[in-house]
């Protein structure tokens, strides 16, 4: 990869930068609620049933379609159009915004724990959607996920 690759132009990256860029903090597999008579949309501490608690990976990233077939690829053309539901620590979204990353990010910081030691992760706190009936969701919400 290419030094300081993540200061380039999202569009610039090769396949593997863009993958690199993730910060691993497992915000994105948090399952959302929009409310139909607002439009708000909220975060739960509900997590894809994919989503390994304490990696705050995917437990089948290159299979994950096969499982969840919602899973959204997220590629710099699509993120302009879903961008409002990243966190606002993502560094796919600080980057499409012109924002630097985070100094925890851990290619800033060289250390891919300095994510979960800042508490920017779900490392912990998250339930699988597999063992909660969506009904009950919303007693999850997160009120702010900053």
């Amino acid at each position: 990869m290419r030094e300081r690759f993540w200061e380039l132009p999202l569009e610039q990256l090769t396949p593997g930068e863009w993958e690199a860029l993730c910060d691993g903090c497992g915000r994105c597999c948090l399952n959302k609620l929009e409310f139909e008579d607002t439009g708000e949309l909220a975060f739960t501490r509900v997590a894809c049933k994919l989503l390994d608690g304490h990696s705050c990976r995917c437990g089948s990233y290159a299979n994950r379609h096969d499982y969840v077939p919602e899973c959204v690829v997220l590629t710099p053309k699509k993120l302009k159009e879903i961008d409002w539901w990243l966190p606002r620590t993502c560094a796919y979204r600080l980057r499409s915004e012109g924002k630097p990353l985070y100094d925890w990010h851990y290619l800033i910081s060289g250390d891919p724990e300095s994510v979960h030691r800042a508490g920017i992760s779900v490392r912990g706190w998250t339930v699988s959607e597999a063992v909660l009936p969506e009904e009950d969701w919303e007693d999850y919400i997160i009120e702010d996920l900053s």
